[in-house]
């Protein structure tokens, strides 16, 4: 399947074109990138019975494929689904997926109200774009359902003041929102053929920098110690770019009792940055960091998806 979009310009259409392959399925979490304590949370997020679970990033960072695999956790007999999307990118039998076309008024905010006429157990919406879905949301999840959905903020912290900013009081955030997860993908290092390079000062002090605001019982779980080894791509036969797929790097910050005290006082970044912090939440650069001196993609590769 394509998603295709053009734009005219002076030397001609430009096109700028989507594959997607319905052939590959639907991922376990782990598959995505996802583990240790992030996939620990996500789960414990997910078990519950209503609330609201956010992931963010910029376009293309995989953010409906984790929503699908959550999805695909949550399918079971007797649970009913529904999901709104914009377009249905996967058909996942089981689930009640509807896609919106706002050319006839069918916008996910309208889309939304009347899957709360649906007696939804879980509700899927591809994208919180406005101050009204974002209110819809909040409601669905008040009022006893599982919402998933996406919003474009930088990292986990900033879901919290651009959820305010959309006009969500804040004495409304801790009961809904159970964890914000923010995402990039990175290229996957093809196992067979990379190579391993000199890490400079600087990349060196960057590691231990980073290292050291991780739990140890995490890094000991990765078998992460020194001497560090870092690896580039390198092509081969096998693989003619030296990557091979791409890989999640992750960042998930949950509502604490700590957190709603913050929230409910003042939600100041940095505030909030310090709590992430106490509870214990890897950063992205930080589980970058991890995946590669494990081996699994290049440092330089999370540096420049992390600078974009």
């Amino acid at each position: 399947d394509f998603r295709v979009s053009t734009f005219p310009t002076y030397a001609g259409e430009k096109v700028v074109m989507r594959i997607l392959d319905p052939t590959v399925g639907l991922r376990e979490l782990s598959d995505l990138g996802l583990e240790g304590r992030n996939l620990e949370v996500l789960k414990r997020g997910i078990e519950k019975p209503h609330g609201m679970i956010l992931i963010t990033g910029p376009t293309g960072s995989g953010k409906t494929t984790t929503l699908y695999s959550l999805l695909h956790i949550l399918n079971q007999e007797g649970v009913n689904i529904v999901s709104l999307e914009d377009p249905i990118e996967y058909y996942i039998e089981g689930v009640n997926q509807s896609q919106v076309r706002p050319e006839i008024g069918y916008t996910f905010a309208t889309g939304l109200r009347h899957i709360l006429r649906q007696d939804p157990d879980k509700i899927m919406v591809g994208e919180i774009r406005d101050n009204e879905t974002a209110a819809l949301a909040v409601h669905a999840a008040l009022t006893g359902h599982l919402v998933l959905s996406t919003l474009h903020t930088n990292n986990a912290i900033g879901v919290i003041p651009r959820l305010i900013d959309m006009g969500i009081d804040r004495y409304l955030l801790p009961p809904t929102l159970i964890a914000a997860v923010a995402q990039r993908l990175v290229q996957r290092l093809c196992q067979n053929s990379k190579r391993e390079i000199k890490i400079s000062p600087e990349t060196r002090e960057l590691i231990k920098n980073e290292l050291s605001g991780i739990d140890p019982e995490e890094l000991k779980k990765y078998n992460i110690k020194e001497p560090y080894a870092l690896f580039e791509p390198k092509v081969s036969k096998e693989c003619p770019k030296g990557t091979k797929g791409r890989l999640g790097v992750f960042e998930i910050l949950e509502m604490t009792p700590q957190l709603e005290n913050i929230i409910l006082k003042e939600p100041s970044e940095a505030a909030i940055r310090e709590e992430a912090k106490r509870q214990g939440m890897t950063t992205m650069l930080q589980d970058g960091i991890v995946k590669a001196l494990r081996g699994l993609v290049g440092l330089e590769e999370v540096k420049k998806e992390l600078e974009e």
